[in-house]
């Protein structure tokens, strides 16, 4: 079963030339995905206390950890772009312009907050609790994926 939505990215661009995938290639992503989960414990963005407090604006501590990453991705975007650092096919790294339309980014962020506040994590953390031993981040995981597949059913009648 495959989902309904086309990929932006072309999975099949990094093949050897036996058909091959090189496994390898993924192996930084993995180390990167990997100390992000163990960035996501220590700092307890994945705790659910620290969720509910933040909803309740009753604690700056999940407000000071997103607002820290926001200044570190414009810092790192605006240093890549200095540097002109290249990606691995030599295109030049770029931003993809925001599409035009305000009202699906109001929708998606009220259901993608919704779901949040519902379980408590956003799908980044879903597997760092699951590496930490939380089985029940495994039914938000299944959510999360059945979420998406049945965006991608309604996608095309969604406005965009």
């Amino acid at each position: 079963m495959s989902l309904p939505i086309s990929d932006e990215f072309d999975l099949n661009a990094k093949t050897d030339p036996q058909g091959s995938r090189a496994v390898l290639a993924y192996v930084p992503y993995l180390l990167a995905g990997a100390f992000f989960g163990v960035v996501a414990i220590r700092s307890e963005i994945a705790s659910w206390y620290r969720i509910y407090e933040m909803f309740r604006f009753e604690s700056f501590h999940m407000y000071g950890i997103i607002g820290s990453a926001v200044l570190t991705a414009a810092f790192s975007l605006w240093l890549l772009r200095r540097l002109g650092v290249k990606a691995r096919d030599g295109e030049p790294l770029r931003v993809r312009p925001p599409d035009p339309g305000r009202y699906r980014y109001v929708w998606g962020g009220v259901v993608f907050g919704l779901g949040w506040g519902l379980v408590g994590a956003c799908p980044g953390p879903i597997y760092a609790l699951l590496g930490s031993g939380y089985a029940g981040a495994l039914l938000i995981l299944l959510g999360a994926l059945l979420g998406t597949y049945v965006y991608g059913l309604v996608q095309p009648r969604l406005p965009h």
